[in-house]
């Protein structure tokens, strides 16, 4: 015999209860839906609803929950509000009636006791809205029943939610991390530097992101993140918290996200977003038969790797000759390696080796279509080279920096050649790594553009848009995130493991910041941080003292094993 599923209330149907609305009549739950707003009511009276799944009740009427055997609270982060619904609640329901409160930042102790029930009061924490297998946190106080907990733990393994434990300062700490930079990207988006699909494309795919800041903010709700931005900003006084003026008016104008079918992207029935139809090419682009590198690095190798693999051929330039068969070596390694990882056959490990070749000298360049430079990110070291690059290069020859933090017009007025020069910032492991920020100077012609875009299109890679400014896209709206992380450190209580792990299980990203600094390496991130406060001024950029210190007692993080996680 199937056991008896509790019929489940929800107060409020905004972002968190709308979702949970969906996973409870989808497992087959009873749901009475409660909702003051008749918009609200009205936008999920008019969805349609698949044949078999159990009843939905939306009412305005909260008294229908006195027949609930469990309810959820999810309305606005307001304390007073929440206050009175969980006390109007627990006088409508019997004694005994599990009531959970959604709350993600207020003390669940003062809920509890101002409920007038603390031991029928729960909590479940989501730092991002709910969904299938995502992750939720089951808070309880020293009051909570052991009847409610059950019920509450059991209520969650039925819908499907991963349970997570993260520490309450850890979970605020993260908040706050994660909403100063969604802030950042609104403000970037609004400034139209880069588009939406852009922004959201490079954090997915250059940060490993589950969604871009953009796509996130919609699945949150753009009123519950202007709720939380303006209560981080009036408690902390940081004007990094000031809400963006486009989340301001698209929330006045009743655009709050996924919820209302348009936010910074417009919503089918169904909550899907509408296709974007990408751009075609500016232009016509130029046929590339053959490309240099220039670097025996990391990087440099990386790109040579890729570009070999595609069945381009390549020729890396390094300072002389054994740095350039040394590379080329490795090279070959990493190839044995995408051999064992099944990434490409042994077939295709030979022709890429066979299409590569090494130099020292750039004069081999003379008959490359395409040169990419992966040299020391020192503007001095890089222009020298476009210099050379200009005087040896044909006259058509297209000519890209790699650098993630310096002008890419400086490199391109010492090219002598401003419209063939362009960025194309590769990321880290190259051969691993989809994305391309491309970037454009005032000066680089459609057609370069072009050619480099088929380019990458050629090499597997995903590009995105964007003008030349210190940072570009990824490294603009990462750092300054990282810095707010390192800035935690000043703090006696700080938690760097629980902190990792609130980003990591509360908002899905593959690492938190602290790992992410020794992954990236701690002496990559200060100098990427020094640029970028040259280049901008503003506090969030500001070198960490913290980083100077370790980089200066030789922690470099993951690489030398010596850094803020790595040990």
């Amino acid at each position: 015999m199937t056991p008896h599923k509790p019929v489940v209330g929800i107060v409020g149907l905004g972002t968190v209860g709308r979702a949970l609305l969906d996973m409870l009549r989808d497992t087959g739950h009873e749901v009475i839906g409660v909702d003051s707003d008749p918009a609200a009511l009205a936008r999920l009276n008019g969805r349609p609803t698949a044949d078999g799944f159990a009843p939905v009740h939306l009412t305005a009427e909260i008294d229908r929950l006195s027949r609930a055997d469990l309810v959820i609270e999810a309305v606005s982060e307001d304390e007073a509000v929440k206050i009175e619904v969980l006390h109007r609640l627990h006088t409508l329901c019997a004694d005994g009636t599990p009531v959970v409160t959604t709350t993600s930042s207020l003390p669940l102790p003062r809920l509890a006791v101002a409920s007038g029930r603390p031991a029928d009061t729960m909590g479940l924490r989501f730092l991002i809205p709910p969904g299938p297998q995502g992750p939720v946190e089951a808070l309880r106080t020293p009051m909570t029943s052991p009847d409610t907990a059950v019920a509450v733990d059991e209520l969650v393994a039925r819908l499907g939610l991963k349970p997570v434990t993260v520490n309450s300062r850890c979970a605020a700490d993260a908040t706050a991390l994660v909403y100063a930079y969604l802030n950042r990207a609104m403000s970037l988006y609004e400034r139209g530097e880069a588009d939406r699909d852009d922004i959201d494309t490079a954090m997915r795919m250059g940060c490993g992101l589950p969604f871009g800041p953009l796509e996130l903010l919609d699945r949150i709700g753009l009123d519950t993140a202007l709720s939380v931005l303006t209560g981080l900003w009036v408690s902390t006084g940081d004007d990094s918290f000031a809400p963006a003026p486009v989340l301001t008016r698209l929330v006045r104008q009743g655009s709050l996200g996924r919820k209302t079918g348009h936010g910074f992207y417009a919503y089918d029935a169904g909550r899907s977003a509408v296709p974007h139809r990408p751009a075609g090419l500016p232009a016509a682009p130029a046929d590339v038969r053959r490309v240099g590198v220039v670097g025996s690095g990391t990087m440099a190798r990386g790109i040579a790797e890729v570009t070999a693999v595609a069945g381009l051929p390549t020729v890396l330039v390094a300072r002389d000759a054994d740095k350039a068969s040394q590379a080329v070596a490795r090279i070959g390694e990493s190839l044995v390696r995408s051999i064992r990882r099944g990434r490409i056959t042994p077939q295709a490990k030979a022709a890429a080796l066979d299409l590569l070749v090494g130099a020292d000298n750039v004069g081999a360049l003379g008959d490359c279509d395409l040169v990419i430079e992966a040299v020391a990110e020192d503007i001095d070291v890089k222009r020298a080279l476009f210099a050379r690059l200009g005087a040896v290069c044909e006259p058509g020859a297209l000519l890209a920096t790699t650098t993630s933090s310096l002008s890419v017009a400086a490199c391109a007025e010492a090219s002598g050649r401003p419209s063939r020069v362009l960025g194309m910032h590769f990321f880290n492991p190259a051969p691993a790594m989809r994305l391309v920020e491309l970037v454009r100077t005032d000066a680089t012609s459609d057609e370069a553009a072009a050619t480099a875009q088929a380019v990458c299109e050629r090499l597997g890679r995903t590009t995105v848009h964007c003008r030349d400014r210190v940072g570009f896209i990824v490294n603009y709206l990462l750092f300054p995130y990282l810095g707010r992380a390192l800035n935690l450190l000043d703090r006696y209580d700080t938690d760097i493991v629980g902190t990792d792990t609130a980003i990591e299980r509360g908002f899905g990203h593959p690492m938190g910041p602290f790992a992410l600094l020794d992954a990236i390496g701690l002496d990559v991130s200060l100098a990427i941080q020094g640029e970028l406060y040259k280049a901008f001024g503003e506090p969030d950029f500001m070198p960490s003292p913290v980083l100077e210190q370790l980089v200066a007692a030789g922690w470099l993080g993951r690489k030398n094993r010596k850094g803020l996680r790595s040990q």
